[in-house]
């Protein structure tokens, strides 16, 4: 957690080193990622990181968790707009339509979404993944409520079970697209908005079979 140090800053200030800090976890990753790099960038000195933060990996998950705030806040209209008036899966896919094209257009959370996903060292990697899956359901559990809610999805439906598979299947659509090798037999880069689409429905069917209203077990 940022140290008081950090909080007295300028919102501008903390901007510059947040901003410059994305940039270097998200190109390099954690463990070649460079402090001396983040503090040049920001206009910092060195010694003022270790003032607002204990230490290299405690900033890396501040960077992590703060990247999931903004992605949040960009994708809340769809989180908090579903009103059971329309298919879930219809507004599941326009949902996740907006997420690819939210990575697609921001490099840098694009970058830390890369490095908290794929880092290697699993204490590292427990350490971030877990202040950025909380912010993940925070915005998804009430959203799949709702649509229980909404008859939608069964009254029974496992939803820790769901929202695990959402965990799995949201960071690997962020990075679908700008890291070769991801993109599976139904492509989501590289065609038709309307293929993307279909491609897309034809992810969420099964993902939700089991969970929806009338589907049997």
């Amino acid at each position: 957690m940022p140290t008081p140090t950090w909080t007295r800053l300028s919102p501008a200030r903390r901007e510059r080193v947040l901003v410059a800090a994305m940039d270097e976890f998200g190109t390099h990753g954690y463990s070649t990622g460079s402090l001396n790099v983040i503090a040049r960038e920001a206009g910092v000195a060195k010694g003022s990181l270790f003032q607002y933060f204990s230490g290299k990996l405690d900033l890396f998950a501040y960077v992590a968790e703060q990247t999931s705030l903004r992605v949040y806040a960009r994708m809340q209209p769809w989180l908090d707009g579903y009103d059971g008036n329309r298919d879930f899966v219809t507004h599941l896919v326009d949902a996740l339509e907006a997420w690819l094209e939210y990575f697609a257009g921001q490099p840098l959370e694009r970058g830390v979404a890369a490095a908290t996903n794929m880092e290697m060292d699993p204490a590292v990697r427990d350490a971030v993944r877990r202040p950025v899956n909380a912010v993940y359901l925070a915005g998804l559990r009430p959203l799949l409520e709702q649509a229980v809610a909404a008859g939608d999805l069964r009254k029974d439906a496992d939803l820790d079970a769901l929202l695990s598979l959402l965990l799995v299947m949201l960071p690997h659509l962020a990075l679908v697209g700008h890291l070769p090798g991801l993109d599976g037999p139904l492509p989501l880069t590289g065609v038709p908005p309307q293929v993307r689409r279909e491609n897309l429905e034809r992810l969420v069917t099964p993902l939700l079979t089991g969970f929806r209203a009338g589907d049997e077990r």
